[in-house]
């Protein structure tokens, strides 16, 4: 669709203006006010315009807006060693991205100076970028848009997603099956330089797939015993989503590249790739760490503001808290609903999933019906539901949400 000079796909298809956007609440052109439930896609953790973030970014802004790729703002030193300060402790040198894309793009690269292999192993149906380096990570050959685009697959392994549903009752099995192809391609394919996922769900696509419990905890161990780099995206996961100030903390797996990006600035625009002092110093002059926007000061402070909350606060104790009742409430109120084939989620990250091919059922229309009685959701898929709440909102808002959320899954047929 294009509208009022943009374009926008059928994924992030037009919805409508935004007028006004506070804490749990956006309010659309004709002053509609509604409870989001998406956070701009995990963006907004704290809350849409958050009072400490945009006074922090107002402040830096009398004092300074930009600096070149070969200067630093004092602020971006200070932001680099409290963010490396919250990571395990190997994970200290990171890198000035501006998006996710250009951090895994940069994480991608550097495990190919580090490794000399050109292939990377990931997820079929996942997604870490929208340029063509990290579309080919997740995309299948055979989509249409893959086509299209003439997107270049020679150079990437596919592996279909462990995914547990609710109550599944073969976890170990399901974590086992996955493992002994893992291997078997790690033992065969002697060109792989990296593995690269998000920490036991899935984020980016809109499926919220969960893997099984210790699924991290393997990949490690297997990706140690043949050479091949972890890198873990964090884009969706990280900054107190999964109840988690980070995804690895679950299974306190460290890996050998991370990228940050969305949550981290709270709404500034700004990203980072962490990796170790050993890879950098052998990568970094070959890797090519470089971006004209990359960090910018305004941004940085944005960043440095939303870290130290999360720090502060403990904010992914109230998105587990929250996470757990969120769950509890709609596997409760749905149990009965033929049509709802699964609920899950780590944290505020949650997924409700519809049976596939689900007669006159259209994701569009179900959106606009939620708006319309006071509920912002975002468009996953055509079958499934992403449910990302601000991690700040309050429970009686929460509630009311998803009061409107049930009823409208109960009341769709």
């Amino acid at each position: 669709m294009i509208k009022n000079n943009i374009i926008y796909n059928s994924f992030s298809d037009y919805q409508f203006e935004i007028s006004k956007a506070q804490d749990s609440y956006i309010w659309d052109e004709k002053g509609n006010k509604l409870i989001d439930f998406t956070s701009g896609w995990n963006v907004v953790n704290l809350g849409w315009n958050n009072k400490e973030v945009n006074e922090a970014i107002v402040r830096q802004a009398k004092k300074n807006v930009y600096t070149s790729m070969w200067l630093a703002d004092p602020i971006q030193e200070e932001y680099a060693k409290k963010l490396t300060a919250s990571l395990p402790k190997s994970l200290n040198t990171v890198t000035r991205e501006v998006s996710g894309v250009t951090a895994n793009i940069m994480a991608i690269k550097t495990a190919r100076a580090f490794t000399g292999k050109r292939k990377i192993l990931s997820f079929r149906d996942t997604f870490h970028g929208s340029l063509y380096q990290t579309l080919q990570l997740g995309y299948s050959p055979e989509y249409p848009i893959s086509k299209a685009i003439f997107l270049d697959f020679k150079d990437n392994i596919q592996l279909k997603y462990p995914r547990v549903n609710f109550e599944d009752k073969n976890e170990k099995e399901i974590l086992s099956n996955f493992l002994r192809e893992f291997e078997k391609i790690l033992k065969t394919e002697k060109e792989i330089g990296a593995f690269i996922t998000e920490s036991g769900i899935i984020t980016g696509w809109g499926s919220t797939f969960i893997a099984p419990r210790s699924y991290l905890t393997k990949v490690r161990e297997l990706t140690n015993k043949y050479g091949v780099l972890l890198i873990l995206d964090e884009v969706g996961t990280g900054f107190s989503r999964t109840g988690k100030l980070y995804g690895m903390n679950h299974e306190n797996v460290v890996p050998d590249i991370v990228t940050f990006a969305k949550g981290i600035g709270n709404g500034a625009t700004i990203a980072a790739t962490v990796t170790t002092q050993e890879i950098a110093e052998k990568t970094f002059s070959k890797s090519n760490p470089q971006s004209t926007f990359g960090w910018s000061p305004l941004n940085v402070a944005g960043a440095l503001k939303t870290l130290e909350i999360h720090l502060r606060d403990n904010v992914w104790e109230k998105a587990e808290k929250d996470g757990n009742y969120i769950m509890k409430t709609l596997r409760e109120e749905l149990k009965d609903v033929s049509y709802v084939e699964d609920i899950n989620g780590l944290g505020m990250e949650i997924g409700v999933r519809l049976a596939n091919g689900l007669k006159n059922f259209n994701m569009v229309r179900f959106i606009e019906k939620a708006r319309s009685n006071g509920l912002h959701l975002a468009n996953a898929d055509s079958y499934s539901f992403q449910l990302m709440p601000p991690l700040t909102i309050e429970r009686k808002v929460l509630d009311n949400g998803l009061e409107i959320f049930i009823k409208e899954i109960k009341s769709f047929f």
